[in-house]
């Protein structure tokens, strides 16, 4: 029997279970993927926003200004990659004007500290290549970027080093309420639990009516991005958003926390929620749109287009809090600024746990909030990197060379306490894969590492998992030396 078990290994499941962590309790984390942050995760802009953007009223600005304050000590603690470089909002006209004063007033409402309206040329000073058409701006220096998918893989390590268990590949079937606890049903297992944490993302609407929950649903909102090569990146400083409209922040251009350039996403209803094709069609709108801010990008510098759908509630706002059903515990339509919000959502969450008689939060005495660095050569002053291959050999042999990562490295992330074999899931891990090729040069010997370290045939490694095979037939070579 677990005290709790929360549904969704995405960047709020795993917030919340290593928040929860921090207590005496018997925790496990269900994801139906084969990694967490597999999803609307890994999909994600990246943005820690400032706070501004959200009414005051609304359950969104009060958990993102209180979430973008955390950020620092989390990645002092956890070293997922956090880089405070400010935003702004620009605009060229009164309109544009009208609309910057309104989130500045939500901004000092919601106490976002050092909220300026600028003028075109500070706005030119911080940031040389932008339009020059710009005349105002709403400047907030402690917005920034960070890399959501490593932010909730050391989350997760994290949570398990305390004692959480993980289960991937656990998808969720059937909740069943009993006398004083849950029954959850899995693809691979029963499990017992005195509270369930629904945080299942694009499907949480699902989960909840396994249990006659029906107050509310989640309606998915595709978003495409280009991604461009980091030369790309040195054309901002700054996350530059556009002035926003009813059902998005606008197209950002932005600088990743790993140095590439980023533009996208747009908004786009769909009815499913996992498709996540990218069109011509709307990525030169996105194009088009970016241009406005940033006139001058190399289209030729454009290393992948993806997408990612947003979690849209039809409440409008976050929906947090314990369900008419006292156990059930629902964290849903966290869509943005969902990311900046997460580590203040998991302190709430919580409080509600806290306040259930069936559960005790003691604090545990043996938390350890931090995680052990990787090791990232890429990174490394020479003579490092030179003491660590007298130690680690393996180090010192370049797999993937756009982004200059090591055998070492891809080693080590299958010896971690999350158990993965994907070629995604490593590159999330190492980012090898993620350069200029796309993995065309180093997927052959991160095959060879998977099928060393875990003795995975090559033809049964997957990208992503499930049946996304990376080899479908043996080669002709093979086959020859067979007959």
């Amino acid at each position: 029997m677990y005290d709790i078990a929360i549904i969704g290994g995405g960047i709020i499941g795993c917030a919340i279970a290593r928040e929860l962590a921090k207590y005496k309790l018997k925790i496990c984390l269900l994801e139906k993927n084969e990694d967490v942050g597999a999803e609307t995760t890994k999909a994600n802009s990246g943005i820690v926003h400032g706070g501004y953007s959200d009414k005051p009223s609304s359950i969104k600005a009060r958990f993102c200004t209180k979430g973008n304050r955390m950020y620092k000590q989390l990645n002092d603690e956890l070293d997922f990659g956090f880089t405070q470089t400010g935003s702004f909002v620009i605009g060229f006209n009164e309109q544009d004007a009208a609309k910057i004063q309104e989130l500045f007033s939500y901004g000092q409402a919601n106490g976002v500290p050092d909220l300026q309206i600028v003028d075109g040329d500070f706005v030119k000073n911080k940031e040389p290549n932008l339009n020059q058409a710009i005349t105002i701006a709403l400047y907030c220096p402690t917005a920034g970027v960070t890399s959501p998918y490593e932010f909730a893989i050391a989350l997760a390590e994290n949570a398990i080093q305390n004692g959480v268990k993980l289960k991937l590949n656990n998808k969720v079937l059937e909740i069943q309420k009993l006398e004083n606890h849950f029954l959850l049903t899995t693809n691979q297992e029963k499990i017992l639990a005195k509270i369930v944490i629904n945080a299942a993302g694009l499907y949480a609407d699902e989960v909840a009516r396994m249990v006659g929950i029906n107050e509310f649903t989640i309606s998915p909102r595709k978003g495409q991005y280009l991604l461009f090569d980091k030369d790309a990146g040195r054309l901002v400083n700054s996350v530059i958003f556009q002035i926003p409209t009813e059902i998005s922040k606008g197209i950002l251009v932005t600088k990743t926390h790993h140095g590439n350039l980023l533009i996208g996403p747009d908004a786009t209803p769909t009815s499913a929620k996992e498709c996540l094709n990218t069109d011509s069609q709307n990525i030169d709108n996105i194009i088009a749109a970016a241009k406005k801010s940033l006139p001058n990008f190399d289209l030729r510098k454009v290393i992948s287009s993806f997408a990612g759908n947003r979690m849209v509630p039809s409440t409008g706002d976050f929906i947090i809090g314990e369900s008419k059903l006292k156990g059930f515990i629902n964290v849903a339509g966290i869509d943005s600024p969902g990311l900046t919000a997460a580590p203040a959502i998991a302190v709430h969450v919580a409080k509600i746990v806290a306040s259930n008689e069936q559960i005790k939060l003691i604090k545990n005495e043996n938390f350890n909030p931090n995680r052990q660095p990787h090791n990232t050569i890429a990174n490394m002053q020479e003579s490092e990197l030179n003491e660590l291959i007298k130690q680690e050999p393996d180090y010192g042999c370049v797999v993937c060379r756009c982004e200059t990562v090591s055998l070492g490295e891809i080693r080590a992330s299958l010896q971690t306490n999350i158990p993965i074999n994907s070629l995604d899931a490593i590159k999330r891990r190492t980012r090898a894969g993620m350069g200029k090729c796309q993995g065309g040069f180093c997927t052959p010997k991160i095959m060879e590492v998977i099928n060393e370290e875990l003795k995975i045939p090559k033809e049964k490694i997957t990208k992503k998992g499930g049946k996304s095979f990376l080899v479908v037939n043996k080669i002709i070579s093979d086959i020859l030396n067979e007959s």
